[in-house]
């Protein structure tokens, strides 16, 4: 005996859904009450029960597609081994815009997780073959970048992130990152700093990659990087993370936190690194750096980030960058990318370390005994003590980029990587 599955009539106003996985394979057994079939219908997933025993013995319609109420798409036989016709039992039982066949059962989530699901649908779009293809991969589909219309997770995504996870690079127990490379030769890693990602560097790496190979580290939390639920991110951590990341000895560079990263680690493992480049870095957060923190961790927690982008653009860049229109528009579709890869909970844990270490380390700074330049921007809002940093390093050169700010390294890319390259020659 053959049951039909079909495209189920869930409410008065469904007219069609969409197939989101098969859980089961062709020719495996079907349980009654046991989840067989996942739709989408009105922006809601649904899970669908068999409410007959046997095999699954043939779907007529994938994953991914959209098909009317009533559509069959999907049989059960009692055994694999009876005789079963494809076509005639779909010319008899295929009925579009019908109620759907008798052997489904819908199963009915609760309240909570049923709101929760339709928040992260709301946050990001997801399409079905992309629930489907993350399902099998064992991802979440709600942590893949979007690269379809509006951010839309499409199953290409899902594939691309399925392959980026394979490639990350284990650091401790459990905790992996993402860390893009390029060129070759001598290693130089590349930190970035509060809630950013490796393209902070965008502008550097072509260059550095001519002669050295580039690593360009996503910490903790940020972008594939993995996420340890922990309270605190401590430098202390990162530091350690990004010292696992490659082998023998490199030459560091590290903007602003990530500056705090690389000071961190040449000062727990100086036998690891060759030199230090600190983008406007700081060794005791200011008050007005700590507000602007909490306020970025606030805004963060509530709007989208292209606002989040919008609000921090003015703290990050100088009046005369900003004045450029076309210049501006760029940047802040740049920024709010980036800030799309650093989830708030990354913010909250980073800052929370950034606290803790700030004022922790001033008096070792005369113990750090690699060359060191210390990049200082002239019209840095929120770490404006650069050059009392280079003061204390031992041998340190400082190098001033007037009227840039604080995000140096994207608004005057030009000075930065003249200044980074004669200090890699000189190191040499």
């Amino acid at each position: 005996m053959a049951t039909a599955i079909s495209m189920p009539r869930l409410g008065m106003t469904m007219e069609e859904g969409t197939i989101v996985d098969w859980p089961l394979e062709v020719g495996s057994r079907v349980e009654k009450g046991r989840l067989v079939l996942v739709i989408e219908s009105e922006k809601n997933e649904v899970e669908i029960a068999a409410s007959a025993e046997g095999f699954l013995r043939h779907v007529y319609v994938e994953a991914g597609e959209t098909v009317p109420c009533g559509t069959l798409l999907g049989v059960i036989t009692e055994t694999m081994e009876e005789p079963f016709d494809v076509d005639a039992f779909q010319a008899a039982h295929d009925h579009p815009d019908a109620r759907g066949g008798v052997a489904l059962e819908v199963k009915v989530a609760s309240a909570e997780a049923a709101k929760s699901a339709a928040g992260v649908r709301a946050g990001k779009p997801i399409a079905p073959a992309a629930r489907a293809a993350a399902r099998k991969s064992g991802i979440d589909p709600s942590d893949v970048p979007g690269t379809g219309p509006g951010g839309r997770v499409t199953k290409q995504d899902v594939e691309a992130y399925a392959r980026a996870r394979r490639a990350l690079v284990p650091v401790a127990e459990g905790i992996s990152l993402e860390i893009p490379t390029a060129g070759e030769g001598d290693p130089v890693v590349l930190i970035p700093g509060l809630g950013t990602d490796a393209s902070a560097f965008t502008r550097q790496i072509p260059e550095l990659a001519e002669h050295f190979r580039v690593l360009a580290v996503n910490l903790r939390g940020v972008g594939l990087s993995d996420a340890p639920e922990v309270d605190v991110y401590t430098v202390a951590q990162l530091a350690a993370d990004v010292g696992a990341s490659y082998e023998g000895r490199a030459d560091l560079i590290g903007a602003s936190l990530g500056a705090a990263v690389a000071l961190e680690l040449a000062l727990t493992q100086p036998g690891r690194v060759r030199s230090l480049t600190l983008i406007t870095p700081f060794v005791e957060a200011s008050a007005r750096l700590l507000a602007v923190c909490e306020g970025w961790r606030r805004v963060a927690m509530e709007a989208t980030p292209e606002t989040l982008a919008a609000t921090l653009l003015p703290w990050f860049f100088s009046s005369d960058f900003l004045a450029d229109e076309r210049v501006r528009s760029r940047t802040l579709r740049g920024l709010a990318q980036m800030m799309s890869r650093v989830p708030a909970t990354t913010l909250d844990r980073m800052i929370a370390g950034m606290s803790a270490w700030s004022g922790t380390r001033a008096g070792d700074l005369r113990t750090i005994p690699v060359p060191t330049l210390v990049i200082v921007a002239g019209a840095d809002l929120l770490v404006p003590d650069g050059r009392s940093i280079a003061a204390s390093i031992p041998d340190a050169e400082s190098l001033m980029v007037d009227g840039a700010g604080h995000a140096v390294a994207l608004e005057a890319a030009d000075a930065v990587n003249e200044g980074i390259a004669r200090h890699l020659d000189r190191r040499s």
